[in-house]
């Protein structure tokens, strides 16, 4: 029940060879940075850490790398797939498919609309076909859970042809993380599995909120690409589009750096001027560091003002439930998050808070209706276990590997 799982990024591959049943991760690496001539496989295997130099440059040297490390290991051979983490899906796929010829054209087709993610994923899905010709692989999309998403959710107020002729529209992204924690929610917090509307916040160093009812995204805040939304590590999230002309005078630069700037230059380094990280922050505005101070403000004012909007999508809120690097460990931005949203009924604990809600199924507040909670997130094994569903639906898969068939997704 192995499953290899691959994240392939423009600057980092990743990949781990997780247990699809119970989640255990035999091995997990990283490769960074890409393309830089400089590369290294930081690697941790069973509890021991470990780091290697990698010959060569880009996915392509990262992936031999693993494939290298994976039978010296002895877990190559017993692999039961391969999932792929694919950003964009587009409207194109609303879940979890097996990769065939018809596949990859769909996610090449999609690239516009992804161009910083897909193009690496694709180079990904291709050295793995390389490397391992002989399993079935599948593509698991950040943006398919959101596909239940309704027509004002999606919608963005432009003209109807940019929606039709050319795509435009809301997408979302961490469909994965969302999906998997709104899963685990239900169970550990008691929720009806019919009727349930959960507020999921998956915040690290990208951001997002979704609103889950009964098991689908009904609304979440990124939008056509990830820069839309809350604010995020460098990411501005939302802004008055008239910014980017307005600076683009102003600055006497092209459109592009302007992007630049929103995507990689923004959110709290951009207001802070001091680091991206929400712990350092912390510290900082300790120590006295004003616009430190004024960062985390922001981010737990943007956090919360999108939760209270994901409220309305859902009519009503059983639970918010906190995600990823900063939702699971950033106790301090819970509960200022939590206290800007008392008005809805959220009243915290704060010794359940400091614990990160272990020992009450990560639930950190009084409250019970609504309650908030602490999930740490786990995609991998989301990845894993979608890739093991679909190489089982047919027992001859592995016979008829190659064949471009019909498509079948999971969600």
């Amino acid at each position: 029940m192995n499953v290899l799982v691959l994240n392939c990024g423009s600057a980092t591959t990743k990949f781990a060879v997780v247990h699809a049943s119970n989640g255990h991760v035999h091995v997990s690496g990283r490769v960074e940075p890409l393309g830089s001539g400089q590369s290294a496989l930081e690697l941790e295997h069973e509890g021991r850490a470990e780091r290697r130099t990698v010959p060569g440059e880009g996915i392509d040297a990262a992936l031999r790398t693993a494939h290298t490390l994976l039978r010296e290991l002895g877990l190559a051979e017993g692999l039961l797939g391969i999932g792929h983490r694919v950003v964009h899906g587009g409207a194109k796929f609303s879940g979890s498919i097996l990769i065939t010829p018809e596949v990859i054209a769909k996610i090449k087709e999609c690239i516009p609309l992804g161009p910083l993610h897909n193009p690496s994923n694709v180079r990904g899905i291709e050295v793995a076909q390389q490397l391992f010709p002989e399993l079935p692989q599948v593509a698991v999309f950040d943006t398919a859970f959101h596909q239940t998403m309704p027509p004002r959710s999606y919608l963005y107020a432009v003209p109807y042809a940019w929606f039709v002729e050319h795509e435009v529209r809301r997408y979302g992204f961490h469909g994965t993380s969302h999906r998997y924690v709104s899963e685990l929610a239900v169970k550990q917090l008691g929720l009806d599995p019919e009727d349930h509307a959960i507020v999921t916040a998956h915040l690290g160093k990208g951001c997002s909120l979704a609103a889950v009812r009964n098991g689908q995204s009904m609304d979440t805040t990124m939008g056509l690409t990830p820069l839309e939304g809350v604010v995020m590590d460098r990411r501005s999230g939302n802004i008055d589009p008239s910014i980017v002309a307005h600076m683009k005078k102003q600055l006497s630069c092209s459109m592009e750096e302007v992007m630049e700037k929103l995507n990689a230059g923004s959110g709290l380094l951009g207001i802070s001027g001091l680091s991206d990280d929400m712990l350092t922050l912390e510290r900082a505005a300790e120590a006295g560091h004003e616009r430190a101070r004024l960062a985390i403000d922001k981010f737990c004012y943007s956090v919360s003002k999108a939760a209270a909007g994901m409220f309305v999508s859902l009519g009503r809120v059983d639970a918010l439930v906190f995600t990823g690097g900063i939702g699971e460990n950033q106790a301090k931005v819970r509960a200022q998050i939590i206290g800007l949203l008392a008005f809805a009924g959220f009243a915290l604990d704060p010794k359940a808070n400091e614990a990160h809600g272990r020992g009450q199924g990560g639930r950190i507040t009084r409250s019970t209706s609504p309650m908030a909670a602490v999930i740490p997130t786990n995609e991998e094994f989301m990845i894993a276990r979608d890739t093991a569903e679909i190489v089982a639906r047919d027992a001859s898969l592995a016979e008829r590997w190659g064949e471009a068939g019909p498509l079948r997704a999971v969600r």
